[in-house]
């Protein structure tokens, strides 16, 4: 399976790469819509801001050792030959 890119226009494809050769007219394709840079972006920014809020609330701050709180969470056992 090969991948162009494209912009949909209406209900057609715009090629943004070379256009593929030798096709049928009537070629099923499969159409991935993909998000545009922007939102990524804003959803990054929103992500940071709201880790931000996470860090300043001190929310975390009576786990004293996150090592042993993860293990209980997980009820991770000790590895063989390692200690706790």
């Amino acid at each position: 399976m090969e991948t162009y890119r494209a912009i949909l226009k209406g209900n057609q494809l715009e090629w943004t790469d070379p256009a593929p050769v030798d096709l049928n007219p009537e070629q099923p394709v499969e159409v991935t819509i993909l998000e545009e840079r922007d939102q990524t972006a804003n959803r990054r920014k929103r992500m940071a801001e709201a880790l931000e809020k996470l860090a300043a609330s001190d929310a975390f701050s009576e786990i004293s050792d996150p090592s042993a709180w993860q293990r209980e969470i997980r009820k991770d056992r000790p590895l063989p030959g390692r200690e706790v």
